[in-house]
């Protein structure tokens, strides 16, 4: 159920900011970032957060596009304020404020077909002249409008300044001007009454009383329309910032063909959210030369001066090399339970083995939870024995008599740890005179039924005494 919108006063101070993407596919990077420094810079001035679905485009939005921009969010742990307000829950608020700027004077209704549009801007293009629309039922002093046409319905047109110059200071690029003569008189209603984009996001940044607007730089040439509308209304105008887009690792815009650009998708390959947070954050940002840094010092930090004013670039390779600093960083048994569920997808069995003491082992080199999943099932897979290829070129005589030496010795340990087995192997390779490999291929082989896995003395650790003598025994 849509929820009310907030009760604001004009002289409320608070800082508003929002995130307003269209429900036509999933979370994307861009717009994920996007979010990430609205959500940041509302936390750092302790404000308000908003999301807002701009769900006006009938024919591409989709509930699986919705859902698929709140698993996004929640993924990365930016929970709004307010909302999810959606649009087309609000379709009488805009007519509303339709019917009164046409009462006002400030919008008027045009009849003029989609053909004798294209005229005009034919004809404007002849003459080198911007294509726009060119006033024939703007109303002005003294001008006779043409005969209504009897079987035509009218759109609804933004009676724009047709002087002076509409100019902003952009919290990310700076000073930026447009003369109101370059911009059209904008269709705010459709023939059916459905209001346009444009007009819908500012009725909203209006009533949601709304600050500060960081959204792409695909929305500059918005901008403009935007303001006029809402010094029409009377309203006030918020902050604007606009971010460069973000390049694929060959300098091109972002795109499907660089890999996965679905903010869920890296959910799947195994990031950590946190990971994603701080390399989105360093996409056009930066706090000195800090690479990696908390949430919390993301929030402390925050400040529009420090956004970049070029595009950022997208680069797996740093994303992997902060994913696995923060795996580094984690706590095992949270770490464990991350894993859990990947491991169960693989068919294996989390509870096969102290998976805490897993993730210890095979966290230094890891760069995905995929990855760790995948070290994990060396335990955690049903029992496979070895290759007879591999048993073969590796369990000759000599490799039974290691072996058997090696299981007498560990069966009479006090504490079977990392240490006390260390020590066991040390004792059997001095008293037959062999060099590690040829004890711990063997070893191995027939305890874990692979020729390379971490250190050994930890695998065979965390495998257990029952299981380690067990598998011996059969070999």
């Amino acid at each position: 159920m849509q929820k009310p919108l907030p009760i604001m006063t004009k002289s409320s101070t608070a800082v508003r900011t929002r995130f307003a993407p269209s429900p036509t596919g999933y979370l994307h990077l861009g717009g994920a970032r996007t979010a990430l420094f609205s959500w940041a810079y509302a936390r750092h001035h302790q404000g308000v957060f908003i999301l807002r679905i701009e769900d006006t485009d009938l024919e591409r939005s989709t509930p699986e596009a919705v859902q698929a921009i709140l698993d996004g969010m929640a993924w990365l742990n930016m929970t709004p304020d307010e909302g999810p307000f959606y649009q087309m829950q609000r379709m009488d608020r805009y007519r509303e404020v339709v019917a009164q700027m046409l009462e006002q004077g400030t919008a008027y209704y045009c009849y003029s077909s989609r053909e004798e549009i294209e005229a005009m801007r034919e004809k404007a293009r002849t003459l080198g002249l911007k294509p726009r629309y060119d006033g024939t039922w703007r109303p002005e002093p003294g001008k006779t409008l043409p005969a209504i046409p009897a079987d035509r319905q009218p759109v609804v047109r933004f009676r724009n300044p047709i002087d002076g110059v509409t100019t902003w200071n952009d919290m990310v690029k700076g000073p930026i001007s447009f003369d109101n003569t370059e911009l059209d008189d904008l269709i705010i209603a459709r023939p059916d009454g459905t209001p346009t984009y444009n007009f819908c996001v500012v009725i909203d940044d209006w009533d949601m009383k709304i600050t500060h607007v960081l959204r792409g730089d695909d929305h500059v040439n918005n901008t403009p329309r935007q303001i006029n509308i809402l010094r029409a209304l009377g309203a006030d105008l918020p902050e604007y910032g606009h971010l460069p887009m973000i390049l694929g690792p060959d300098g091109e815009k972002l795109s499907k063909r660089h890999g996965a650009v679905s903010v869920i998708d890296y959910d799947t390959q195994g990031y950590l959210p946190e990971a994603m947070i701080n390399y989105l954050a360093r996409l056009g940002w930066s706090h000195g030369n800090d690479e990696l840094f908390t949430r919390e010092q993301l929030v402390e930090w925050f400040d529009t001066r420090n956004l970049s004013k070029s595009a950022a670039q997208w680069d797996p390779k740093k994303l992997n090399w902060v994913n696995a600093h923060y795996i580094k960083s984690m706590d095992n048994s949270d770490l464990a339970s991350r894993v859990a569920p990947r491991i169960l997808a693989q068919g294996g069995n989390p509870q096969a083995a102290d998976l805490a003491a897993i993730m210890g082992l095979l966290k230094d080199r890891a760069e995905t939870l995929n990855q760790l999943a995948d070290g994990a099932m060396l335990f955690c897979a049903p029992w496979a024995p070895a290759d007879s290829d591999l048993l073969a070129e590796h369990m000759d005589e000599q490799a039974v008599t290691l072996l058997a030496d090696f299981a007498t010795q560990a069966a009479e340990l006090a504490d079977w740890n990392t240490d006390a087995l260390d020590g066991v192997i040390k004792s059997v390779l001095a008293k037959h005179t062999v060099k590690m490999p040829k004890l711990a291929i063997p070893l191995r082989l027939a305890v874990t039924g692979q020729k390379q896995t971490p250190a050994i003395a930890t695998v065979l650790a965390i495998l257990g005494r029952d299981l380690v003598l067990q598998r011996l025994q059969a070999a």
